[in-house]
């Protein structure tokens, strides 16, 4: 029996409207906060001010550094990420013994829960008693501690690696499924023909994973420029904002400072990016394809 259009509509309505509550009304709350700024009478109050907070959001020298922060994070994020995606799911693609739990052991990072797995991380890097700089002295590898959270390019990088070791499996997941896609017939053919293990990933196996690889690395961009709870808990923006995203700025305005409207302006100004950065990427990969 075939279903109509209506029934169509009536099956999607609770679906929409659970989006349209949940997702497009606060958006929208967003946007029209976005155009208001704050007053301080008797308490908090907001007036309409037009394109303003958009204006002085141009011509704010710390929000053009929270953003070259979460382009540098996001890029170094997640180009490492696709990377190590890539080679974990080669690896877990393998027939090997113990392969299922070794599929279950790699998600085992990406299913924890962000804050507690920042504050591991913050605990780690920590230059007292962190192992990171235990395991660096008895390797040989610096002479003293490392102030990880302290020094402004340290703090990045650990930002990044944390970021990585919870979301590269996210990545592995994408790019397995598009490799248990590729036919075993399309790999066998190209090994009689007598090409190498690198030939083959390079010249049969990559390009069949664009679309996958493609996937990932937009959600993972999106994902990695809205970071917000990772560097909240590790710096908290420091050390002199040099770990402050997007993300965390628009916090800041609008909660600490009590200044909604321009905090809503930040937000709604990423967001816009982030389609902007969207759409180009898909542009370039239906090119690429």
């Amino acid at each position: 029996m075939r279903t109509s259009a209506r029934e169509w509509a009536l099956l999607l309505l609770p679906a929409v409207a659970f989006v349209a509550v949940v997702v497009l009304l606060p958006a929208l709350r967003v946007v029209e906060l976005s155009l208001t700024e704050a007053e301080l009478r008797d308490g908090i109050e907001t007036r309409f001010a037009g394109l303003a907070p958009y204006a002085r959001l141009w011509q704010d020298g710390r929000w053009w550094s929270s953003l070259r922060n979460t382009v540098v994070f996001t890029g170094a994020s997640v180009f490492l990420e696709t990377v190590l995606g890539v080679a974990f799911a080669l690896v877990l693609h393998r027939r090997m013994r113990g392969r299922r739990l070794l599929r279950a052991a790699v998600l085992l990072p990406w299913a924890l829960p962000t804050a507690v797995m920042a504050l591991a991380w913050a605990w780690i890097f920590n230059d007292s008693f962190g192992v990171a700089n235990d395991v660096l002295q008895r390797l040989g590898l610096v002479s003293r501690p490392l102030a990880w959270l302290a020094d402004p390019t340290l703090a990045m990088a650990a930002l990044v690696v944390a970021d990585v070791w919870k979301t590269t499996p996210f990545s592995a997941l994408i790019v397995l499924a598009g490799l248990q896609g590729i036919p075993e017939t399309l790999l066998e053919a190209a090994r009689v023909d007598g090409l190498g293990a690198w030939q083959r990933f390079r010249h049969v196996v990559l390009p069949l994973l664009v679309p996958s690889l493609v996937v990932a690395v937009l959600f993972r961009a999106v994902q990695a420029y809205g970071a917000f709870d990772l560097v909240y808990v590790m710096t908290g923006g420091g050390p002199g904002g040099s770990t402050e995203t997007v993300s965390l700025y628009a916090f800041q305005n609008h909660f600490r400072y009590l200044d909604p409207g321009y905090g809503s302006a930040i937000a709604v100004q990423g967001m816009l990016l982030v389609f902007v950065v969207a759409a180009l990427g898909l542009r370039a990969a239906r090119r690429a394809a």
